[in-house]
């Protein structure tokens, strides 16, 4: 057990010994040992000349020996590199804990003291295995410093934190690669890296070969690889670059012994990334670079339940795909290695590793980030940004825009598992229906199946299914069905096609000796699409295509696909090697690679397991979009829980099995907004919670933050009480279905939203930092969150109260419902919540497009427009939207959509159609409302034609009957 590092129980193996020898609490204070006397001989009197004299001269060596390293790490070092570094030792102070020396015990006195003067935050952990306890003897067999942390008092770190010090750490002057040679390419750089020194990892790579490529003015990428073999890269489609930037923001610094690699931002100056602060590794099973950070402010490395903002006090996030109901400190259901960070005067920096290997990421207060992976190559590219939200678009262009969604994905969604009978689903259905709730979809888990066995369906219980999936269309509602990919392999030869004919075609995951490995899921024993095969895609088609002339679904929801196995690897075990056990493993829930999942040696078209398993959910996201495109012939509606950066292409997301409380309710904030940055927009929540007993409170409170989240579904586990809206008192009914009513009005908004993501790579659900950069009072807020940049979403996220508060950056806002105004200087409010209500604020400057709401959005969507401006202090505003038939593909693409700007300045609103689709034709603007205007008008004109208005004493001003078309320009003035 390493004492400084804090693990799960199940995480802690000790042996006999160690337990009744060496184990102590995780928080007690160990001292430096002393180490023992070099000579045998009598000790001296204290006080002898001679003891002086060495003394004497001993700190003499110590000062040559220190300004010898230090000139030897400045001549080193990268031209103004020294504020980006860790703080000189000179100036750092020593612990308290001294170590003394003997007359021979020269140089180890030296080296310890030089350790000794690091300081804690910038102490990079040498000895990162799980499960040792780390003694001195076994930190300096790796040539590496070994200090315990120092007492709270002494220290600058929090003592909840002090845990996660490394007591064994690397000293400066640890042997890394040095740049030989450097050459300019068509691109920018390429260099050779040389390793003289073996690290303590098996098969280093002792020759690497750098690569720098300026590819845009925005874009850095870089890539180490090995110049005499090949290894696995991440198979997905980036963009390939032709020429070298021209203007690029950054500047590009090579330090050569040891190789570091610094990249600075053009205009100011600022270091945003830096790797020279800790030895670069590239053994076989081992690769990992460290940078200095400029701020402790980052976001992203998903998926981790956590708040938005990640803690950099010795936090270790690992990604590998794990099926486990969301928990703190642990890896989840997918692995997004990209992260944004803010620098200096309100900029922002991203950074992507394009790397599909299990690893951790470790974050340090120094503050500084350590990529730790066990396989693949070092594939990385840097974002300038300089903003927030185009970091985000930089990032997407490179792992593909998020697909625009059809128009039903974002309605009002309904889920259970424990339905039982297609009649009870039904039921539920009619009951929405006949208490005016708008619904769009109905769901079924995987009680719907025949023995849980996928493309099939319970005649018995379910033999009402394909009537069911009839009368919701005849209501224009949609019907989405859940698929694991686990295939059942133990049914009677001959009866179940889709096991049957996947062993013909040979589409399934095979073991290390090639035989077809079987593991446990639902339906019992089996079999693994290989995702990563063309052949397999097509046999995916086939059965769903077959599965939809019984029973006509129109969207999938893709679960188990980390992937996951109630087992561990296979019924056969796996074999004793060292993908199985890799030399280090990262700090993955259950401690193995094979954990619930299959084997990391278990073989698939593209690589192994070990390369290829968190690529499995969107590889098979991808087949299902494709299948569903040839089925439906629309847009494809795919859902699915395991997910990979470039996922928002194929697919959306909910944040898996949560429970039915507060804490969930809060979590899921950051949880929409984190894969908003990762280019999956269509996210949400399990409103209501799934497990755990429903709460009618937490229910509405959960209805009212879910109306807003962009993908919106009730879902609730097995043998829970009914969570459904109609499940409640009339009370908490009719404060749900004000929530989703309200949802269903702000549609134009959300549609809009969605067409900027999938064109521009913008967030839809956005943190309110995005829009306020320079507010570092924004930099943390979890618990609001803006729908695009003027539309401010403050929930009620505690339990008995009518109140909520909430920070509104400095501006004029808007209260949505009634118009009031609230001028704030960036401040706290308290804002009256009683149970029927979800605060909503309107920045100043916004037109928002709205619509009167009805049962489904094929209903609502074709209802006239009410148009909010909220204007700012000089009367200004302006908005969009974007239009179509909400379901064909690519109609953006394809010039088949119409999209309206609207401005406000002195007096006067226009709107310009900037490009029009006979879609909008069928659509008319009828009321205009304008938040702020000071003075009450005159008159009122519509296209220089008076019109009749009412002005309220808050400032508002309603022009209502207009009957404009929404594909002519039009004007409304007032005087």
């Amino acid at each position: 057990m390493v004492s400084y590092k804090r693990l799960n129980p199940e995480d802690v193996q000790f042996s006999s010994a160690v337990l009744s020898e060496e184990l102590r609490p995780v928080h007690e204070e160990v001292p430096v040992p002393e180490p023992e006397e070099a000579s045998l001989l009598p000790r001296r009197p204290s006080c002898s000349v001679t003891t002086g004299l060495l003394v004497i001269g001993c700190l003499l060596l110590l000062i040559c020996g220190g300004w010898l390293l230090g000139t030897m790490f400045w001549l080193h070092r990268p031209s103004n590199q020294q504020p980006h570094r860790p703080p000189s030792p000179a100036s750092a102070q020593t612990p308290d804990t001294q170590v003394k020396t003997g007359v021979n015990d020269t140089a180890a006195a030296s080296r310890r003291e030089t350790c000794s003067l690091i300081p804690e935050a910038w102490r990079f952990d040498c000895y990162p295995e799980r499960g040792v306890v780390v003694t001195q003897e076994l930190c300096e067999a790796r040539n590496c410093c070994f200090i315990p942390a120092s007492s709270p008092s002494s220290s600058a770190t929090r003592p909840s934190d002090r845990n996660g010090i490394p007591w064994c750490f690397y000293p400066q002057d640890f042997p890394s690669y040095s740049l030989v040679s450097i050459n300019d390419t068509s691109l920018g750089q390429k260099g050779t890296l040389v390793r003289e020194v073996k690290t303590y990892y098996p098969a280093d790579i002792l020759t690497l070969e750098v690569e720098v490529r300026h590819e845009t003015d925005t874009r850095l990428r870089v890539r180490l690889t090995d110049p005499s073999n090949s290894r696995f890269e991440v198979p997905i489609s980036v963009p390939a670059a032709t020429k070298k930037a021209e203007s690029p923001e950054y500047i590009v610094e090579f330090s050569k012994q040891p190789f570091g690699l610094i990249v600075k931002r053009s205009s100011t100056g600022a270091v945003l990334l830096n790797t020279t602060v800790a030895p670069l590794f590239y053994a076989d099973q081992f690769l990992q670079l460290s940078t200095s950070l400029q701020s402790q402010f980052i976001y992203g490395l998903g998926e981790h339940r956590s708040t938005f903002l990640h803690d950099v006090h010795w936090n270790t996030l690992t990604m590998w795909a794990r099926d486990v109901p969301p928990m703190e400190q642990t890896n989840l259901y997918g692995a997004h290695p990209f992260y944004l960070a803010m620098d200096d005067g309100g900029n922002a920096h991203g950074f992507f590793l394009l790397n599909s290997n299990a690893m951790d990421v470790i974050l340090q207060p120094a503050p500084a980030l350590t990529w730790r992976t066990i396989g693949g190559i070092l594939d990385f590219y840097v974002f300038l940004g300089p903003d927030p939200a185009s970091v985000i678009a930089q990032y997407v262009e490179v792992i593909g825009y998020p697909t625009m969604p059809i128009y039903w994905a974002l309605g009002y969604h309904l889920c259970r598992w424990g339905y039982n009978t297609s009649n009870a689903t039904w039921e539920v259905v009619k009951s929405l229906r006949d208490s005016g709730i708008p619904q769009d979809v109905q769901w079924n888990d995987i009680d719907y199946m025949d023995q849980f066995l996928d493309f099939t369906f319970d005649s018995k219980k379910f033999g009402t299914l394909p009537d069911l999936v009839k009368d919701l269309h005849a209501h224009d509602q949609r019907y989405v069905m859940i698929l694991d990919p686990g295939i059942s392999s133990s049914q009677v030869a001959g009866s179940y096609w889709p096991y049957d004919d996947g062993l013909k075609r040979d589409v399934f995951i095979k073991d290390a000796e090639g035989r077809t490995l079987i593991g446990k899921v639902w339906p019992g024993l089996t079999a693994y699409p290989d995702f990563s095969d063309d052949v397999t895609h097509e046999w995916w088609y086939d059965n769903l295509q077959r599965f939809h002339e019984k029973v006509p679904f129109d969207g999938l929801w893709i679960d188990m696909n980390e992937p996951s196995n109630f087992l561990d690897g296979s019924t056969n075990g796996c074999p004793s090697n060292s993908l199985e056990n890799p030399p280090y493993t990262p700090g993955i829930l259950g401690g193995l690679l094979r954990a619930k999942t299959v084997c990391a040696t278990a073989q698939q078209k593209q690589s192994v397991h070990y390369n290829m398993h968190s690529l499995y959910g969107l590889m098979e996201a991808k087949a299902s979009a494709s299948a569903l495109k040839r089925i439906v012939a629309k847009r494809p509606f795919v859902i699915s829980r395991s997910t990979f950066p470039s996922q928002g292409m194929y697919s959306g997301h909910w944040l898996g099995d949560n429970r039915s409380q507060w804490r969930d309710l809060y979590t899921s904030i950051a949880g929409i907004l984190t894969f908003n940055l990762l280019g999956i927009p269509l996210v949400g929540a399990d409103i209501c919670g799934f497990s755990e007993e429903p709460q009618e409170e937490l229910c509405v409170r959960w209805t009212q933050l879910g109306a807003f989240y962009p993908f919106t579904r009730n879902h609730n586990a097995i043998d829970m009480k009914p969570q459904h809206p109609t499940a409640f008192s009339p009370l908490a009914r009719t404060a749900m279905k004000q929530a989703l009513l309200l949802r269903y009005s702000l549609f134009p908004v959300l549609y809009t939203l969605f067409h900027h993501a999938h064109v521009h790579g913008h967030t839809v659900a956005r943190p309110i930092m995005f829009e306020f950069p320079k507010d570092v009072k924004t930099f943390g807020l979890d618990k609001q969150f803006l729908w695009g940049r003027s539309l401010l979403v403050t929930p009620v996220l505690e339990p008995e109260v009518d109140y909520v508060d909430g920070y509104f950056p400095a501006g004029l806002w808007y209260d949505y419902y009634t118009g009031d105004s609230l001028h704030s200087e960036g401040e706290d409010l308290r804002l009256h919540a009683p149970l029927d209500k979800i605060n909503l604020h309107l920045r100043e400057g916004s037109v928002t497009p709205t619509q009167a709401p009805n049962l489904t959005l094929w209903v609502s969507s074709g209802q006239p427009l009410h148009l909010v401006s909220a204007l700012s202090d000089e009367g200004a505003a302006s908005g969009d939207l974007f239009w179509d038939d909400g379901e064909s593909i690519d109609t953006y693409e394809n010039n088949l959509y119409s999209y309206i700007l609207f401005n406000v300045a002195q007096n006067v609103m226009t709107s310009q159609v900037l490009h029009s689709n006979v879609e909008a034709t069928y659509i008319t603007v009828e009321t205009a409302s304008f938040y702020g205007v000071k003075q009450k008008p005159s008159r009122v004109l519509v296209n220089s034609q008076d019109a009749t208005f009412t002005y309220r004493a808050n400032q508002v001003l309603t022009v209502a009957d207009l009957g404009l078309n929404l594909s002519q320009n039009f004007t409304i003035s007032w005087m």
